[in-house]
C-alpha cells in the first residue's frame, strides 16, 4: 500500500501531514503528486471530496523550499473561482506549511487593497487569487507575474467557463511560457478539455474515476413537488423534519440568489436554525456565516452555487437541492458537499413538472437513474393552501388585486350634475340674485360628459364680451389703482440734474 513517504515529499511536508493525521494518500494524490514533483504539467480529474487540494499544495510546499520571493513578484500562482475556495486553499497552506517560512498572499474581492498590497511588498511565495482582483492589482502596477514558476487552476471547468476565458488567457500571457501548469477539477467536458490544450504542454492526465461521477457514499433521492415556491418550501420543511434524527447539518442549494434570501426567511419564520450564503453578501458576512456553519453554530445553510464547489466541510450529513441545477455538472459538485472523506451522506433533490429536462440531463451525465423518495411526479397531489412565509417585494406571496377597466366609473368620478350646479351659479350671478343652493351631487349619466362640458363652455363665451380687457393676474387694479408709467412720482435724484447739451 502506497504511503505519503513513497511519493517523494520532503521531510518537513511529511511531518506536517502526519501531524494532521493522514498516512495513506487518496488515488488522485498518489497519481498527481509524483508527476508534480517532476515539474510536469498535470490534468487531474477526480470526484469531489477526494483531496484534490492537497494534490497540488503538498508538492508545491516541497518545491518552494528552495528559493526566495522578491517584492511584488510571487513565485507561484493559484487561481480560484470563488473567494471561499481561495480562503480554503490558504488554510491548507497554513496547515501543511507550518514547518516552512513561506509568505502566502490572498487576493480576493471584498478586502482592502492596502492590506493586500502590504503582503505583496513583503514578497509572496504563494499567491492565491480570484482572476478579477489579480488583474486589478496588475493594472495598478502593484504586481509582476514574470517570476511565476507554477500556475495552478483549480476547478478548471468553471475557471474556463465562457466568463473566465478572457481573464485566464490574459493571465497566462503575463506568466513565463516555461511555467509548470496544474489543472484540477471534478468535471471535464470534452469541449473544455480542448481549451486546456492552449494552457498545458504535454500534460499527464490523472483520471482516477470517471469524469462527473458521484461518490458511492452519497445516497441520492428525488422528491416530487408542486411548481409553486410555497409548495416546494412546504415539501422541504417536511423532509427536514422527517430526517431530523439523522440530520446533523445540511446545505440547501438554490439556483438564484433572491430565492436564497426568501427561503432563509421562510425557514427562520418556521423556527428552523438557518443561515444564508450567496455572492451578493458582504465578504465579512460570508466569512462569518461559513465559519458559523463549520463550527456547528448553524444547522442549515441556504446557499447559492457559490458554496457548491470545493468547500471542504467534512461532516455535512445532508444536501437538499431546493432547485434542480440547470447545469448538470453543478449537481455533482452540490451533492459532493456530503459523503466526504469516506463518510456517508444523503442528497435530496426537489423536482417539479418543469424540471424533467434538467433531471434527464443529470441522469445522463452521471450514468445512472436516481430513485424517487415517495413516488414520482405522476403521484403528485394537487394542493391549494397558501403559504404564510414572508416574502419581500411588491405583491410577492399575495394574490394580485382585481383591476377594473380603465373607463369604468368615470361618470362617477366627474358627474354631470357638478357642471349643472356651476352653470346655475353663473346664471344667478349674472341676474344679480343669490346663487342657488348647492344640491347634493346626483350620480347620473343622462348626457355624455364631453357634450355637457362643451355646452357649458359655449354659455361662458356668450356671457363674456370679446371687448372686455384681459385681466392682469399679477396686479389687482381695483385695489392698487392704475399701473404707473415709468418711475411714477419717485424719480431718482441723479435724473433731475441739469445737463449741458
Amino acid at each position: 500500500m502506497t504511503t505519503f513517504a513513497d511519493l517523494g515529499l520532503s521531510p518537513k511536508v511529511l511531518n506536517a501531514v502526519e501531524a494532521a493525521g493522514y498516512t495513506i494518500p487518496t488515488p488522485i494524490q498518489a497519481g498527481a503528486i509524483p508527476h508534480a514533483l517532476q515539474r510536469k504539467d498535470v490534468l487531474g480529474i477526480a470526484q469531489t471530496g477526494t483531496g484534490k487540494t492537497a494534490s497540488f499544495v503538498l508538492p508545491m510546499l516541497t518545491l518552494l523550499e528552495q528559493g526566495r520571493a522578491r517584492a511584488r513578484m510571487p513565485r507561484t500562482l493559484i487561481l480560484e473561482p470563488t473567494r471561499e475556495l481561495a480562503a480554503q486553499v490558504e488554510e491548507n497552506f497554513v496547515k501543511y506549511g507550518k514547518n516552512h517560512r513561506l509568505n502566502v498572499a490572498l487576493l480576493i474581492g471584498g478586502v482592502s487593497f492596502d492590506d493586500q498590497l502590504r503582503k505583496l511588498e513583503r514578497g509572496a511565495d504563494v499567491l492565491i487569487a480570484t482572476p478579477g482582483r489579480l488583474l486589478d492589482h496588475f493594472e495598478r502596477g502593484k504586481l509582476l507575474l514574470s517570476a511565476v514558476d507554477i500556475l495552478v487552476i483549480d476547478e478548471a471547468d468553471r475557471m474556463l467557463d465562457m466568463g473566465f476565458i478572457p481573464d485566464i488567457e490574459r493571465i497566462c500571457k503575463l506568466i513565463p511560457f516555461t511555467r509548470q501548469t496544474l489543472f484540477f477539477s471534478a468535471t471535464m467536458p470534452p469541449e473544455i478539455t480542448k481549451l486546456t490544450e492552449q494552457f498545458l504542454h504535454s500534460p499527464v492526465r490523472i483520471e482516477v474515476a470517471k469524469a462527473a461521477t458521484t461518490a458511492k457514499t452519497v445516497e441520492q433521492k428525488l422528491v416530487k413537488s408542486g411548481k409553486k415556491d410555497w409548495e416546494k418550501r412546504a415539501v422541504l420543511r417536511d423532509l427536514i423534519r422527517a430526517e431530523d434524527e439523522g440530520l446533523k447539518n445540511a446545505i440547501i442549494f438554490c439556483n438564484r440568489k433572491k430565492d436564497v434570501s426568501e427561503l432563509f426567511r421562510s425557514l427562520v419564520k418556521h423556527d428552523f436554525d438557518a443561515g444564508a450564503l450567496h455572492g451578493d453578501m458582504d465578504q465579512r458576512a460570508r466569512t462569518t456565516m461559513l465559519a458559523s456553519f463549520k463550527d456547528g453554530k448553524l444547522k442549515l445553510l441556504v446557499a447559492s452555487d457559490v458554496a457548491a464547489r470545493g468547500l471542504d466541510i467534512p461532516d455535512v450529513s445532508h444536501v437538499f437541492n431546493f432547485d434542480v441545477p440547470i447545469h448538470s455538472e453543478d449537481y455533482v459538485h452540490r451533492i459532493g458537499r456530503t459523503g466526504r472523506a469516506g463518510r456517508s451522506g444523503k442528497a435530496f433533490t426537489l423536482v417539479t413538472p418543469a424540471d424533467t429536462k434538467y433531471l434527464a440531463s443529470i441522469e445522463k451525465l452521471i450514468g445512472e437513474d436516481i430513485i424517487w423518495h415517495d413516488g414520482d411526479l405522476s403521484t403528485l397531489p394537487v394542493s391549494t393552501e397558501p403559504d404564510e412565509a414572508p416574502r419581500r417585494g411588491r405583491g410577492r406571496g399575495k394574490p394580485e388585486p382585481k383591476r377594473r377597466p380603465r373607463n369604468e366609473g368615470r361618470e362617477r368620478e366627474r358627474p354631470q350634475s357638478e357642471i349643472d350646479i356651476i352653470a346655475a351659479a353663473e346664471r344667478a350671478k349674472e341676474a344679480e340674485v343669490q346663487p342657488v343652493e348647492e344640491q347634493p351631487i346626483v350620480r347620473t349619466a343622462e348626457k355624455p360628459q364631453k357634450a355637457a362640458i362643451k355646452a357649458d363652455n359655449e354659455q361662458r363665451r356668450a356671457r363674456v364680451p370679446h371687448t372686455e380687457p384681459r385681466r392682469d393676474h399679477r396686479r389687482d387694479r381695483d385695489d392698487m389703482g392704475s399701473a404707473p408709467v415709468g418711475f411714477g412720482d419717485e424719480i431718482p435724484a441723479f435724473m433731475l440734474i441739469d445737463t449741458k447739451v
